[in-house]
């Protein structure tokens, strides 16, 4: 009697799960929106004088301060936050801010301006001799303060969406991510001490 050794067939494309690779790819950036982002328009942007992306900035937020999961950051960068809402709140009244994106907690994209457009995120700010760096940066909020680490999730979909990025804007490369620290020394110190630019710059690489 002869015996058979069953074999499991070959997994297909469809079939095997995606890898970070392959979401990457299907993350276009369409007309300076990203397609499988959370949609959320700030009227806090404008024109880029030179219609030029060349820097990636990562900032943090948290509101209030040290909060998660609240609409508070969707209503302050569409202009409508409530500044009742939270005794800290009233030094944001009457504020013009945005960001192209935000990465919360659990991993969520959410996309305020288009990457072709001029969010408001850096202020007064310089990389290198150029001083004004939202006129050629792309601003991405990590949902978070400078000493709490960031999550599993947001380091994923960091990477994911910076490799998508650099697809779409050749001018962007590793050298190109910066933090807001950076940019704007003494003034800003986000992400902060708990953003590992290690373990980022190696997911990139």
């Amino acid at each position: 009697m002869s015996s058979h050794i069953k074999t499991s067939p070959p997994v297909t494309a469809q079939e095997r799960s995606p890898t970070d690779n392959d979401i990457c790819l299907e993350k276009r950036c369409a007309d300076g929106w990203i397609n499988d982002a959370r949609r959320c328009e700030s009227p806090h942007f404008n024109h880029r004088p030179l219609n030029e992306v060349s820097l990636l900035v990562i900032h943090n937020i948290s509101l209030p301060a040290g909060c998660f999961g609240e609409s508070y950051i969707d209503q302050l960068f569409k202009g409508c936050l409530d500044v009742s809402a939270d005794a800290s709140f009233i030094d944001l009244k009457g504020l013009e801010v945005s960001a192209h994106f935000l990465i919360r907690r659990d991993g969520e994209l959410v996309q305020y301006v288009s990457c072709g457009d001029r969010a408001w995120h850096a202020g007064v700010s310089s990389y290198g001799s150029r001083e004004g760096c939202n006129d050629f940066a792309i601003g991405i909020e990590l949902e978070g303060t400078d000493t709490l680490a960031y999550t599993e999730q947001q380091y994923r979909e960091l990477k994911i969406l910076t490799l998508a990025l650099f697809d779409a804007y050749p001018m962007l490369n590793i050298d190109r991510v910066v933090g807001h620290c950076d940019i704007a020394p003494g003034r800003k110190t986000d992400p902060g001490e708990s953003f590992d630019w290690q373990r980022f710059k190696k997911d990139l690489s």
